[in-house]
């Protein structure tokens, strides 16, 4: 939920106007937009990059993934990797939009470490994999468009710890 909508509930909630403080939460929400969709086009334009490179540094750090018996072992394996990355680089990249956890937590948080525990799946081996992912995107970006975006990520890892 946007912080618009959230301000809009409480305030409906209480039968009141916005305070100036929700105006203000709002209005930088606003003028932040074009920053926040810029950040989410870069990373969608770049994902193949970020997903390889990603990919690379997980497998350089967590051998053991990829090795017999691992759990991205074999090209349609690896290939199965790279596609739970790339979900996760898509949930943060609509978290940015929205400049809120919301639908990252949503869409694709709720019950994910009971998931990867079924699959034996590692999970620190995913939240690696993300922690790779942001190293990548952070390097595409700015200082503080690569900070905006860090705190989505660092999110993400934070739920799968």
């Amino acid at each position: 939920m946007s912080i618009i909508t959230k301000s809009i509930v409480n305030a409906d909630a209480e039968a009141r106007y916005l305070s100036p403080g929700e105006l203000d939460r709002i209005k930088t929400f606003v003028s932040s937009g074009e920053r926040r969709v810029r950040i989410a086009q870069i990373m969608s334009e770049s994902r193949e990059r970020i997903l390889k490179e990603a990919g690379n540094q997980l497998f350089q750090k967590r051998p053991d993934v990829v090795s017999p018996g691992g759990n991205a072992y074999g090209e349609q394996m690896t290939a199965t990797c790279l596609r739970d990355l790339d979900y996760y680089l898509r949930l943060i990249s609509y978290g940015i939009v929205a400049g809120d956890v919301t639908p990252i937590e949503e869409i694709g948080l709720v019950g994910v470490t009971e998931m990867y525990k079924s699959l034996g799946t590692p999970i620190e081996a995913v939240a690696e994999g993300v922690r790779c992912m942001k190293n990548v995107a952070a390097s595409l970006l700015s200082g503080d468009d690569a900070s905006e975006a860090a705190s989505y990520f660092d999110y993400v890892i934070g739920a799968m710890s």
